[in-house]
């Protein structure tokens, strides 16, 4: 059985595209970031993926800047909500990160909302006959986790939250966004493409 056809070979990720990254937190249970740019057309572009276990705060901000170091600087950054919770006079973990050069904003804790994003983008575009959101090949866990996560036996409405769901939470968090995609951003976007170039003679173009 081949890919999915959300599923694409990496490319060039255009300079001018605006750069989203989303994250989901765990120590014991593995952290996600996602790394992800819209293109003009307002289709999501997941192009990197950081995936693995016992990252403290501060050595998963490390990570992340050394991942970016050739990057243009993301727009938007969100990261799950509850790393802001304190369990003592410390500092939280989203604090954490901050203090040590990764700024986040609180992810949406929408769930269903959400995951209907997730479908909307999957599901083909009328137009264009393909889905909005494409996953570099690259980004393993991701692609798996949206192929089999399970529903929720008491609400199927929802995935299991008991399931491997990390990737799957940061890719919800990202779409959420409202860089991500959304309509709104999508007529920026093309306000933007018609303004970049406007010839002062239609006829002959310049």
């Amino acid at each position: 059985m081949g890919l999915p056809n959300y599923v694409v070979k990496p490319f060039d990720i255009a300079p001018s595209w605006p750069r989203l990254r989303a994250a989901d937190y765990g120590f014991a249970s593995p952290s996600c970031v996602l790394w992800g740019a819209v293109d003009w057309d307002g289709n999501l572009i997941i192009y990197r993926e950081l995936y693995g276990k016992q990252y403290t705060g501060e050595s998963l901000a490390r990570v992340v800047l050394q991942m970016e170091r050739n990057d243009r600087p993301p727009s938007t950054s969100v990261l799950d909500a509850s790393c802001w919770n304190k369990t003592g006079h410390g500092m939280s973990i989203a604090e954490t990160m901050m203090r040590n050069g990764v700024r986040w904003t609180p992810s949406d804790r929408n769930r269903l909302a959400g995951k209907m994003e997730i479908h909307r983008r999957l599901a083909d575009n009328p137009l264009t006959k393909l889905p909005r959101i494409r996953i570099f090949n690259t980004c393993n866990n991701t692609i798996r986790q949206l192929a089999g996560i399970p529903l929720s036996k008491s609400n199927s409405e929802d995935v299991d939250t008991k399931a491997e769901d990390h990737a799957y939470d940061a890719l919800r968090y990202l779409v959420m966004t409202r860089m991500s995609g959304h309509a709104s951003i999508h007529k920026s976007l093309q306000h933007i493409k018609e303004q970049t170039y406007q010839p002062m003679n239609s006829t002959f173009g310049y």
